[in-house]
């Protein structure tokens, strides 16, 4: 299928909420994924056997284009906020959790990798397009907690259905109904009692004790 074709590929910054659209869906993307094995050291086999460790995380990665020569802009102004996604959250210290969607396909990761050409420039120097190579790593959620990383709780995520409220959301995920308000900032939504069905929310916060 043409990538093209499919929904507009979106970056969510599942700490605040935020959504990047990019500019142009990637005309393909890879999806690698593996295992860690061990070899044991046998004395006297001529091939020591191995022993599986663990899974590796996924990791996407993609090339985004960035065109603004027609409008007269920097193309920064579009390629910049993607990068920024590098840069650490104050309150974690750590990059932010992200959800890549494009059609029905979504991947929860960080971002790990954005190399930066730019390809097209004005006569004064600014430049109006770029390829962003960028590769997100997989990140799933564990039980545990620490100080500082990765691994101070995101919020939760949740594809909201049709005919579903942002209180049918609060009562469910948070234990208050009451608490909608805090789901409908998050993700600037203007009409609680008709949030888009099938778009993916962030619920902020767990429920009160």
């Amino acid at each position: 299928m043409d990538l093209a074709l499919l929904a507009k590929a979106t970056i969510i910054n599942t700490m605040t909420g935020e959504r990047i659209p990019v500019m142009y869906n990637p005309e393909h993307y890879a999806l690698d994924q593996g295992n860690t094995f061990a070899e044991v050291g046998i004395p006297g086999l001529p091939t020591p056997p191995v022993q599986y460790v663990r899974g590796k995380a996924r990791t996407l990665s993609m090339e985004l284009l960035f065109d603004a020569y027609e409008r007269g802009q920097d193309v920064r102004v579009y390629s910049g906020p993607v990068v920024a996604l590098l840069d650490q959250d104050p309150s974690t210290h750590a990059p932010p959790v992200l959800l890549f969607t494009m059609g029905q396909f979504s991947f929860q990761c960080v971002l790990v990798d954005a190399a930066q050409r730019y390809t097209m420039f004005m006569r004064d120097g600014t430049p109006v397009r770029a390829t962003l190579n960028v590769r997100f790593q997989e990140f799933v959620r564990v039980d545990i907690q620490v100080q500082h990383g990765l691994f101070i709780g995101p919020p939760t995520l949740a594809k909201i259905t049709q005919r579903q409220t942002l209180s049918d959301l609060a009562g469910d995920y948070l234990g208050d109904p009451r608490r909608w308000r805090e789901i409908a900032d998050v993700n600037k939504i203007l009409d609680p009692f008709n949030p888009p069905a099938g778009r993916s929310l962030v619920l902020p916060g767990g429920p009160k004790r």
